[in-house]
């Protein structure tokens, strides 16, 4: 209890509450004529030009009761507590009836300390006019009620928008992590490309002149593809295209990683099973983590020859494995300094697969994925 107690006493007010609008001066313009209204339409009300006075001059609270919340409070309901020791009796004012927005606020926007003092000037407002015989018991259960349910009303608002920025933090944080895989699976993949294809070409260039051209060929080209996946990510940012409609590669393109190279380690692919009726979403994400697993295979494998990229699919799910046969290298994945094993473990989790990286049981370096066909 004393744990919750001080939670309540430490929680901020919310940030950045919104300053003085029109509707504030429409507030304080309409409860100004109400108040003169009723002032002049009760002649039998005693003392109901004092009354007036007052209600007129705690009035302007409505007006910095988002930024000052507590003070409001303190000013109206201090006011409200002290005049009747003037004339006797309370006031009698239907029109302070706009102290409830002041108790609403002071629950939306005050912060937990604010809120714990405030309730407390508004109860002992009350408990002080039901000691003095200004209300009478069953006007002072009637206010308690009343105010509670208008400082209800502004927690309840104050959470429900707590819980939405949650929900779109959440959001947010979900886009940026799908915009880093999107961004590392293709620009990330060809940039990649391009190094190792410059870096081969640049350490044969001397002995086979030839190797540099066919190095610029292949770089031209991964720029290339490289330029079209960018684009083609921009262009589901900047219009309403779903992300699902965007062209995007699937099992069938998994061919596209297999060759012999004059550089570097072969790629070999071999697809067993049916996969025709394999949704879109879990064909992308196979080729993703085939796509990243070459990659990184053809950058930190060493001394490999090859790379065998195989896929076996059954009625439930479809397995792939990706491994060399590089030199043993246990800390492959740690001297990386990429995000490609934290980004290839997120995407298949997001279709409820699994993914995990390590070393081989003979040699180099084996990744293993099982997605759900469904």
């Amino acid at each position: 209890m004393l744990g919750l107690l001080r939670s309540v006493w430490d929680e901020p007010g919310p940030a950045d509450p919104p300053a003085r609008v029109w509707r504030d001066w429409v507030m304080l313009a309409g409860f100004t004529l109400v108040i003169v209204g009723e002032v002049l339409s009760r002649p039998e009300l005693p003392y109901r030009w004092f009354a007036g006075a007052v209600a007129l001059a705690v009035l302007p609270t409505v007006l910095w009761r988002r930024t000052r919340p507590l003070l409001a409070v303190a000013v109206a309901f201090g006011a409200c507590g002290l005049a009747p020791l003037v004339t006797g009796h309370d006031l009698g004012l239907n029109s302070f009836v706009f102290v409830l927005v002041l108790a609403y606020a002071l629950f939306r926007w005050g912060s937990g300390r604010a809120a714990v003092i405030g309730a407390t000037i508004i109860a002992v407002k009350l408990l002080f006019s039901l000691v003095m015989g200004f209300l009478g018991t069953g006007d002072t259960v009637g206010g308690f009620g009343i105010l509670f349910a208008a400082t209800a009303l502004g927690a309840a608002l104050r959470y429900r928008n707590r819980a939405r920025q949650r929900e779109l933090d959440q959001v947010k944080l979900l886009e940026r992590e799908r915009l880093a895989r999107d961004l590392h699976d293709t620009v990330a993949h060809h940039v990649s490309a391009m190094i190792i294809r410059a870096q081969a070409g640049l350490a044969t260039a001397p002995m086979n002149p030839d190797a540099a051209t066919d190095a610029l060929r292949v770089i031209e080209a991964e720029a290339s593809r490289a330029l079209a996946e960018m684009r083609g990510i921009v262009r589901v940012l900047r219009t309403d295209e779903p992300l699902d409609l965007a062209p995007t590669p699937g099992i069938t393109d998994l061919h596209g990683l297999a060759g012999r190279h004059r550089i570097g380690p072969s790629v070999d692919v071999d697809i067993a099973g049916d996969l025709d009726d394999l949704p879109a979403p879990i064909g992308t994400a196979l080729y993703r983590l085939a796509q990243e697993s070459v990659t990184n295979a053809r950058r930190h494998a060493r001394n490999a020859t090859r790379i065998e990229v195989n896929v076996v699919a059954d009625a439930a799910s479809v397995r792939l494995r990706v491994s060399d046969d590089g030199e043993a290298a246990p800390v492959r994945a740690a001297t990386s300094g990429g995000f490609g094993l934290v980004g290839m473990t997120e995407r298949a989790g997001l279709v409820g697969g699994t993914c995990e990286a390590g070393p081989g049981p003979i040699r180099g370096w084996t990744v293993t994925a099982v997605l759900p066909r469904a």
